[in-house]
């Protein structure tokens, strides 16, 4: 079956069906972060890697600057959805032999302000040569105190949904210069404790049922109250994908202090209720769909 028709979710699952996992595995593949650690540790170990490639997450024509930014922000945003820390990144590299020396370096620029912005040591990494398309992937360690370490899967019935920010616009280059919600998440965590939390990479009608199903729950959208960049429409907010907000689902009884303290904390970064999780099988079908990179 070719991958178009199979698709991205049903690929993962596929591949990572079954993988060998020591018993200091809290986490495994199919989250934001994997969790490594003993059961009683103070402190979790959070692994994630990723990747940006030339034409799919960036254009050859952009800043390489820019792009440097995108390739550690975008892992630092999965750390950050884990509630946790940053701390040690390797960085490869795959590029043409003839492009100009200047972007490699114009994209180490981007790379360490990220770094000096959140806290990361670029500790290595890997150089190769591409025969084409060019791709930066990043390998971030991080850590996470045990009894704040947030995931996918704790979702209950009943939870409301939030999510940070304004939605859409990666098409107009916003994914380039985002800003991964560190400090934010870190604080729900020590102060709120989310049940369930992941960053929005692939669009809020992707990842919502994503949450949603590793919670073992349905969900109810609220269409008409997802907060969209200005200029875009709500089908761009739900489809366009590397938003790299938070979307996270909290108890009721949390609600009102929540709501309350967040604008007076994050002044400037909107924080919106957008609907509710329920039964399994429950809610209604999300009107447009998510980046599926197989679709």
């Amino acid at each position: 079956m070719k991958l178009s028709m199979l698709g991205e979710d049903a690929l993962v699952a596929a591949l990572t069906r079954g993988l060998p996992a020591g018993r200091d595995v809290r986490v495994g593949a199919g989250d934001d972060c994997a969790v490594i650690g003993g059961r009683r540790d103070v402190w979790w170990r959070l692994l994630k890697t990723d990747a940006v490639v030339e034409g799919v997450h960036f254009l050859p024509t952009e800043k390489p600057a820019r792009v440097g930014w995108k390739a550690l922000c975008r892992a630092i945003s999965d750390i950050a959805a884990m509630g946790g820390i940053p701390e040690h990144a390797l960085v490869t590299i795959a590029i043409c032999a003839e492009w100009d020396e200047r972007w490699v370096r114009g994209l180490y620029e981007g790379l360490r302000r990220a770094a000096r912005k959140f806290g990361v040591s670029i500790v290595g990494g890997e150089t190769s040569r591409s025969p084409g398309t060019a791709f930066v992937s990043v390998a971030l360690a991080g850590r996470v105190e045990r009894v704040r370490c947030l995931t996918r899967s704790g979702g209950k019935p009943g939870d409301f949904l939030y999510v940070t920010g304004q939605l859409g616009g990666s098409r107009a280059a916003k994914h380039l210069d985002f800003t991964p919600r560190l400090a934010e998440a870190r604080w729900l965590a020590e102060n709120f404790r989310p049940h369930a939390m992941m960053d929005i990479s692939d669009g809020l009608a992707a990842d919502l049922p994503r949450l949603a199903a590793a919670s073992r729950c349905g969900f109810e959208l609220w269409e008409g109250k997802v907060p969209c960049t200005p200029g875009c429409a709500t089908a761009a907010a739900l489809g366009d994908g590397e938003d790299f907000e938070l979307l996270f689902a909290a108890p009721p009884r949390i609600a009102r202090s929540l709501d309350r303290e967040w604008p007076l904390r994050f002044r400037k970064l909107p924080l919106t209720r957008i609907g509710v999780l329920t039964r399994r099988g429950g809610g209604k079908p999300i009107s447009t769909r998510g980046h599926d990179h197989f679709a």
